[in-house]
């Protein structure tokens, strides 16, 4: 045998080596399932020897093998369950019911309510491993190694020993190991595994990556913000982790009521052993069979399913479009909202003010004025300085190429002034180039301009006023439309915002906000909260994490712009991973959705016992058609809950 052929004999032991674990991992995941389908086929083999004479012991061992190896799984839950809540419960009353069922000789009918019973907590935990699907997606897609940069050499690491600091390098194609920085390098990010956006990011030096996320097209060499078990990803997935196992309120009702149901069932079914006996004239062998009938159709299978599974399925559903909700009672109080209040800067606006009018003189040529004022504002840090900077690089036909001021002075609080081209410049406020000359420029138009919640930056030379640029906090389109949804859906908007009247009316007439309250501290806007529950009830409050903290949690449901924001994930209800305010209508509609099928779940289940019930007494109900019933009932809800995860 030659050498190539001993490595590919390797491979394929190394191959079936590693599906061995693979396979035995979805046989234990589908244990449920196969034990079900085990148990039904016995009981086929079983009713087929039960109609040869001769054949009844062998029959009825067959029976019994299916009752260990479809009830096995669901004894041993009940039965741990009991003793643990010190309770009573449904498994518990299925043993009972099966149990009863073969007594009185009815071995058949006592082996198919195993097997249905069995069938149905399959589908249930195959409807928690589906709501799971995401979570478990994501983790495959955390990478595990990373190539760290050591003094110009690459070396192959595991991620959990990354060190805030350190640099890798991360080549097109591969996911990103850890949350970091661009320090070298441009490429463009596959981000839909953080924010459901499937649209790829542009990126350059200083801007934010995430781990998980997908470097499509450039080598880069990112430094380290973040150890591996501190991501966004990592606290993404432990979130809708914690979320899942969170119950909402009519879960935990529905828990609470199933303990003393399940202890009415069974004295129910001890009186009907007798009285019907005595009372009706039945049969000890009636009475005792329509006690057992009680017993199955009387428990709440149905009932105690139908709330878990759409929750779950709902959160799931969420998680995949980029909503996280950290628990059902959150997803569940949604549906009830009335009125939200939104923070204005970065939530209703982008956050960052942008350039948007240019006014020049007549004798001034716009482009060679944007050269002038963005060579002289390039030597400031202002937030403004760098917006007219930026602006001016991406409105100026040719490759702008900015000079240096042979002098630069910043007035603080006023603006800057500086020497260029032999004249000496200023921008800056009114007051600092002179308020006649403001005036008098191009009649007066700055004062409209301000009047609409721009900032004013005028831009004089020793001869006057030049020209002017107007910025703005811009309102986001997606906001614009995000309101006009929940207006149409009858919900009442306000904006809480620490900037002045003029500002505020601005923002609120051009984002379409029924109600705005201007200048407006942190500390005031849970007051503010407070009074808007008193008028609407049911209110949420939409901020970016960080100052409108107290006020997310006082809100009936806090909802917080998530973009890489830490705080977003620690303190509010519901995360919108992206900065999209149109998934807030979403998210709602999901909660309305998860209510009614709930509520279609819970009537349909108590309408099907009562319906059963009723029938067994009247004696026309047999007991596998009681089980069909039951436990066919409690399949359809689970199957219903299951619409969620699309």
């Amino acid at each position: 045998m030659n050498a190539q052929t001993r490595t590919i004999d390797n491979d394929s032991q190394l191959s079936y080596a590693q599906n061995v674990p693979n396979r035995m991992t979805k046989i234990i995941e589908h244990g449920e399932l196969i034990a079900a389908i085990t148990s039904g086929f016995l009981i086929v083999i079983a009713w087929l020897l039960s109609k040869s004479s001769g054949n009844e012991s062998i029959s009825i061992a067959f029976f019994l093998a299916a009752f260990i190896i479809g009830g096995y799984a669901k004894a041993k839950e009940g039965i741990k369950a009991t003793i643990n809540e010190r309770e009573l419960n449904v498994e518990m009353l299925m043993i009972f019911a099966a149990i009863g069922s073969a007594i009185i000789g009815y071995w058949a009918e006592g082996a198919i309510l195993i097997f249905i019973f069995s069938l149905s907590g399959a589908l249930e935990t195959y409807t928690m491993n589906k709501s799971k699907k995401e979570i478990s997606s994501l983790m495959k897609l955390q990478p595990e190694e990373a190539l760290l940069i050591t003094n110009g050499v690459e070396n192959k690491v595991h991620v959990s020993t990354l060190e805030i600091g350190d640099e890798i390098l991360v080549k097109p194609g591969e996911r990103i190991p850890s949350d970091g920085m661009i320090i070298r390098g441009q490429t463009t990010i596959d981000e839909a595994a953080i924010t459901g956006e499937s649209i790829p990011v542009s990126k350059e030096i200083n801007e934010n990556v995430f781990a998980g996320t997908v470097n499509l097209n450039g080598a880069i060499v990112v430094g380290i913000t973040k150890r591996a078990n501190e991501t966004l990803f990592q606290k993404i997935i432990n979130l809708v982790q914690s979320a899942q196992s969170e119950k909402s309120p009519s879960q935990l009702f529905i828990e609470k009521f199933e303990g003393t149901y399940v202890k009415v069932v069974l004295t129910v079914v001890l009186l009907m052993m007798f009285v019907p006996h005595f009372l009706l004239g039945w049969s000890w062998t009636e009475t005792f069979y329509r006690a057992m009938i009680f017993l199955v159709v009387a428990s709440p299978c149905a009932l105690v399913a139908s709330i878990m599974p759409a929750t779950l399925s709902a959160i799931s559903n969420g998680a995949k479009h980029g909503i996280l909700f950290k628990g059902g009672v959150h997803l569940e109080k949604l549906a009830g909202l009335q009125a939200i209040a939104f923070d204005k800067t970065g939530t209703l606006t982008r956050g960052k003010p942008e350039v948007t009018d240019v006014i020049v003189r007549s004798d001034i040529d716009e482009e060679q004025f944007l050269k002038i004022t963005a060579s002289i504002e390039n030597h400031s840090n202002h937030p403004l300085a760098q917006a007219i900077v930026q602006y001016a690089k991406a409105n100026n036909s040719f490759s702008l190429t900015l000079d240096e001021p042979s002098e630069f002075k910043d007035v603080a609080g006023w603006g800057i002034q500086a020497t260029l081209y032999n004249k000496q410049w200023k921008i800056g406020k009114s007051g600092y180039v002179g308020k006649e000359l403001v005036t008098q420029f191009e009649n007066g138009v700055g004062k409209k301009l301000a009047e609409e919640g721009k900032t004013i930056v005028y831009v004089a030379d020793d001869e006057g006023i030049v020209g002017l640029l107007a910025l703005k906090d811009v309102v986001r389109e997606i906001s614009k439309q995000a309101i006009q949804i929940l207006k149409e859906n009858g919900i009442y908007t306000i904006m809480l915002t620490g900037d002045g009247n003029s500002t505020a009316k601005a923002i609120a007439k051009e984002s379409g906000i029924d109600h705005y309250i201007s200048e407006c501290l942190p500390e005031e806007k849970v007051e503010h909260v407070k009074k808007i529950q008193d008028k609407f009830g049911e209110v949420a409050m939409v901020g970016d994490g960080i100052n409108d903290a107290p006020a997310l949690a006082t809100a009936n449901v806090g909802i917080a712009m998530g973009e890489g924001s830490d705080v977003a994930l620690e303190t509010a209800d519901v995360v919108l991973m992206k900065n999209d305010l149109t998934k807030i209508s979403d998210a709602i509609a999901l909660s309305i959705r998860m209510n009614k099928i709930i509520k279609q779940n819970i009537v349909f289940s108590i309408l099907v016992i009562m319906f059963l019930i009723a029938s067994n007494f009247l004696q026309i109900l047999d007991l596998p058609y009681g089980v069909i019933g039951h436990e066919g009932s409690t399949i359809l809800v689970i199957l219903n809950g299951l619409r969620l995860l699309k």
